[in-house]
């Protein structure tokens, strides 16, 4: 099976939330994913941002929904 083909762009870096022994960061962004609306998106990234792991996108109805169960802690 062939790899399918992606396009990205971090249109906003808000913070990063820590960082690994290897060196990856694992951050909160804003990410367009091929040219469509900006979500939230937590995953780690490698030292030079060429190299991205498993993460998680979540739209403004569910960054809402995070904070505040955080919130609610």
């Amino acid at each position: 099976m062939a790899k399918s083909e992606f396009k990205y762009e971090v249109t906003e870096k808000i913070g990063v939330l820590g960082e690994n022994p290897r060196g990856w960061t694992k951050e909160l962004n804003m990410i367009s994913w091929n040219e469509g609306k900006p979500k939230y998106d937590i995953r780690e990234w490698s030292p030079d941002h060429t190299r991205m792991g498993k993460g998680v996108t979540l739209n403004d109805e569910e960054m809402d929904a995070l904070k505040e169960l955080i919130e609610n802690l």
